[in-house]
This record gives C-alpha cells, structure tokens and sequence, in this order.
C-alpha cells in the first residue's frame, strides 16, 4: 500500500491560533484556472473569491500571492486565512491540569467548543490554549462536545499526534463522566445499558433504533438530594450523544440538556445560564510515547449539584 505524500508546511502563520485553510487542487477537474475552482468549491461567491486574489490573501507553497489568471494545476495546494466570524466570548477559562514536552491536558468549561467548527473558531478550545501556551503546534486528539465540560488531551509535537489519537480509535483510554439529573428511587443502578443509537446528518438529536447494540454504557448513583442525583457515567463506546440519549432513555435527562428528551429552541447568543450537567472528569491511559501512566482527574464540581438554585436561576 503506497503512502500519501504528506503537504508542505503552510506558508502563512497562524492567526488569533487558527490555522490557514488548505486547499488542494484535485486530480481530474478541468478547470481553467484556480480562481475558477475556488468559486466552484467555496460557498464565499465570486466577489469575495476574487477580492482576496487581488488583496493577495490567497499564496501558494512558496506563499506567493496567487493570481486570478493562474492556470490550474492539479494537486496544488493553496492558503488562506478565511474570516473569522463575530464570536460571543465564552467568559469562563480553560484550565491546564498537566502539561509535558509531548502533551497538554486541559479542563474545558461548558460552551466552549474544543476545537474551530463552524461558527466557533477562535473562542474554541484549541485556539486559546495556542494562544495562552504560545504552543502553535498544539492539537487535539479527541473532541468533546461544545456543551460537555471537562478533560481533553491535546498533543504538542505534530509526529506523535497519530498515536495518542490511536489511543481513543483503539479505546485504551479510561474515560469517566459525571452527571447531574433527577434522582428516581424506583431506578435500578448500578446498570449497563446496550441499544443501537443512530446519528443522522443535518438532525440535531441521535436516536436509539431496533437493532444490534453500538452504545455501551455503565451507569452508577453516586449521591443524591433534594430529587437531584449526581452520576457517574462509563462509555465503553464512543457513539454521538451516548450518555446523554441513554441517562434520558433511563428516565433522568441530564440537567440542562437541550436535545434529550426534546429538541429545545436555541439559546440567545451570550446566554451562559443552565450549562448542561455533563463533564468529562477522569482520563487515564498509558502514555504511547513515554510509557507513562496518566490519571488526571478533573477538580470541577457541576454547579446543579453545588447549587442548584445558582444553576437554575
């Protein structure tokens, strides 16, 4: 099996620690030029495409501004630094738990994307950190969702990124969430749930179906008070939105959830009141590099179990 050429390195810095958008000329098209291909396959229109070419915003391998006239040439690749959208700030600080030559392990907060996606680009996870660290070569190896508080691991050196993501293809990294949701005391836990959970593009909210189980979930109570428990929850597989389909199928939706049990109308830009009662609290794994053993645990308490008249007023 013959390897990929890897691309050459970007010719443009980062910005705000977002990196530039390659673009690679594909194999087959026949387009006259790059500026053709460009407003083919970006959404911005003809305008935009052409003012960047005229600004020069737009360079080659050597970062040489590309020009409107260009002919195409497939397996070119292009730069760009697209605009970044007009961003609410998350007003709550990312956290570093542990940070080595090869790894950072960070503490996210609630609504703060992990990584550039979509409409959340520099206010992500991964931006600030680059920015806060001066670390422009720091990656993710794994996402948690926008709403889910808690660890992630990101890498430093680009050459090992491949083995500590093969640390969550392969699942050999223990991961340990903690809830807060409604207390049933006709609920029957500990418990291992099983279903088949299916994530259609372009729906907000999986679903469970008949079917062969792919979600594999151990939940257990670890306290409760005042009709609210907190929960500690044990994915042994990693579908979209597990734990939280499967603690509403159980009956106890996690607080603050807008998906499960019903999809909820969207929340007013700025409008950091009610985080969803999810956090990633333990990851322990052997480290691929070093051989180490890590187990880092986060210190956060969800604010509905803290006070839950804060969270719910």
């Amino acid at each position: 099996m013959r390897r990929r050429t890897p691309p050459p390195p970007s010719p443009l810095p980062q910005r705000d620690g977002v990196d530039p958008v390659r673009v690679r000329l594909p194999a087959g098209d026949t387009w006259a030029t790059v500026r053709d291909h460009l407003v083919a396959r970006l959404a911005a229109g003809a305008g935009v495409i052409d003012g960047m070419l005229d600004a020069g915003r737009i360079v080659d391998a050597e970062g040489r501004p590309v020009p409107r006239d260009m002919t195409y040439v497939p397996g070119m690749f292009v730069w760009f630094h697209r605009e970044l959208p007009d961003e609410e700030p998350v007003p709550f600080a990312v956290d570093v738990v542990h940070r080595d030559e090869h790894v950072v392990v960070a503490d996210k907060p609630h609504f703060l994307a992990t990584t550039p996606r979509g409409s959340h680009v520099a206010e992500t996870a991964l931006a600030r950190l680059r920015r806060q660290l001066g670390i422009p070569t720091l990656s993710a190896a794994h996402r948690l969702d926008r709403l889910t508080a808690g660890l992630v691991l990101f890498t430093v050196r680009p050459e090992e990124r491949g083995a500590y993501q093969s640390l969550f293809r392969d699942r050999r990294v223990a991961k340990e969430y903690e809830a807060v949701a409604p207390y049933d005391p006709s609920l029957d836990l500990p418990r291992t749930v099983r279903s088949r959970i299916v994530k259609e593009r372009g729906v907000m909210a999986a679903r469970e179906v008949e079917g062969e189980p792919n979600a594999v979930s151990r939940i257990e109570l670890l306290e409760h008070r005042n009709g609210v428990a907190r929960y500690r929850l044990v994915p042994r597989t990693g579908q979209t939105h597990q734990l939280r389909l499967h603690m509403s199928a159980l009956g106890v939706p996690i607080l603050g959830d807008p998906l499960y049990p019903v999809v909820t109308g969207p929340v007013a830009a700025g409008d950091f009141r009610r985080p969803l009662q999810l956090m990633a609290r333990v990851l322990e794994f052997t480290d691929p590099v070093t051989g180490c053993e890590h187990r880092f645990v986060s210190p956060r308490v969800l604010q509905a179990w803290g006070s839950f008249e804060k969270w719910a007023g």
